[in-house]
């Protein structure tokens, strides 16, 4: 009987298990089979952290605050948490901001700016027209396929036009549109980087050397700062009617519609360009130019660690720019900065005018006190034809730099007739043998 009865327990014991196993239950201690399900659970959906709620106007204010105290300072002007920064006024080119600004630095897409300038020169020189045809390689098409990789969303093998191209190239910053072009003007990326480094050399550019056309990262690649600024500066005066594609916030192309990488064209009075740029090499990085009341600022920022961080700072130094620091006329068009002698004319003398306004650029509060030294060989041989470039004016700026403007003659002077001349002549040998 107890064996009977044993055998019925056993038995029953191997159903309640088998039942067990069938709904996923492992044959376990009932314990034990409720935390295994647990455990699958928190492995297929680990748990996140509390969700951070913003920071209000006094936190972020404060946070900014604090990573400027822990900045290195720049060599001039305000302290920037960027790594590189660079700042001009381009009407005196004084500098109003520089932090290792003539240090080499990784390009990103900034490097498109160079891009854009051979495009442009193209453009303004006849050699292309908006209607011509570029045609997508391999190349060009592969390279959308990075990891972030900005493209225009070019189609393996399409043509597409120069005009679309130019916007391709500074909305999208698409790195296949500047391949694209590189290939379409020079027949290959590498003979397009030739020219851009020839390119950057006529304009001064000396701190850079160019690989490519996207700013792709590559090795021995580099520019500075304050070659950026530069760029820019070229760009806007060789090219002003070209230079509005810089200010344009969104482009659609192939059923695609992407906005302007430079926030600060929406949210920055005054800003109509330049570039954005980003790599794990060179942070974040930004060219800008603004203009107010017919005065322009061009900024250059690098080596920032967010898209925040580089419009935070590049919105707060153009402010800084236009606020505390102002330009002041010295010399105006025509003024008389001194008076030549003039030899053998019906005039003893003429006065040497500077042929365009003289300004300056100082700190808001501070006085201008500049020196401007006349420089020519006298004295002047009549006839003197107004207008006529006899010298130079030296002016010494508030930080140091002396810039020369060219001297003119400001009024015509006639010769002297015979008489004039032998009178003058004799004069000049009498009072020069009593002396």
């Amino acid at each position: 009987m107890v064996m009977l009865v044993s055998w019925r327990i056993d038995r029953l014991f191997l159903i309640v298990a088998f039942l067990a196993m069938a709904n996923g239950a492992a044959f376990a201690p009932v314990a034990h089979a409720q935390q295994t399900p647990a455990k699958r659970t928190q492995a297929q959906k680990p748990a996140t952290k509390p969700a951070t709620k913003p920071m209000g106007p006094k936190q972020a204010a404060a946070a900014q605050a604090a990573k400027l105290d822990a900045a290195a300072p720049s060599q001039i002007g305000p302290t920037t948490i960027a790594r590189f920064a660079y700042m001009i006024d381009m009407q005196t080119d004084t500098v109003l901001l520089a932090k290792d600004a003539d240090k080499p630095m990784a390009p990103s897409s900034m490097a498109k700016m160079m891009t854009t300038y051979l495009l442009f020169e193209g453009l303004a020189s006849g050699k292309l027209k908006p209607e011509t045809q570029f045609k997508v390689s391999d190349r060009a098409y592969a390279i959308t396929r990075g990891v972030h990789s900005s493209t225009m969303f070019l189609e393996l093998g399409a043509e597409a036009s120069v005009a679309d191209l130019i916007q391709g190239i500074i909305v999208d910053s698409g790195n296949d549109a500047s391949v694209a072009v590189a290939e379409g003007m020079a027949g290959s990326e590498e003979a397009f980087a030739d020219r851009m480094n020839k390119k950057a050399h006529e304009l001064g550019l000396k701190g850079s050397v160019f690989k490519n056309a996207s700013g792709w990262p590559a090795e021995g690649q580099f520019v500075t700062a304050a070659d950026l600024a530069r760029l820019a500066e070229h760009t806007i005066k060789d090219f002003p009617q070209l230079y509005r594609h810089y200010a344009q916030r969104e482009f659609t192309y192939n059923g695609k519609t992407q906005p302007n990488r430079n926030l600060e064209l929406k949210t920055v009075p005054g800003v109509d360009g330049l570039k954005t740029g980003h790599t794990e090499e060179g942070g974040y990085g930004q060219t800008t130019s603004a203009v107010r009341d017919g005065r322009r600022l061009i900024l250059v920022l690098n080596g920032l660690e967010s898209i925040a961080d580089r419009a935070r700072e590049t919105a707060r130094l153009i402010e800084w720019g236009f606020r505390e620091t102002s330009n002041t006329t010295i010399l105006r068009t025509g003024d008389a900065l001194a008076e030549a002698p003039v030899w053998l004319g019906v005039q003893d003398k003429v006065p040497l005018v500077i042929p365009t306004d003289v300004k300056i650029t100082t700190v808001v509060g501070q006085s201008a006190l500049p020196r401007a030294v006349a420089k020519f060989d006298g004295p002047l041989a009549a006839p003197i034809v107004k207008g006529t470039k006899v010298g130079v004016a030296a002016v010494t700026m508030p930080d140091g730099r002396t810039v020369e403007y060219p001297l003119e003659t400001g009024a015509d002077v006639a010769k002297l007739g015979i008489v004039g001349r032998l009178a003058a002549t004799a004069r000049h040998y009498l009072l020069g043998w009593l002396s």
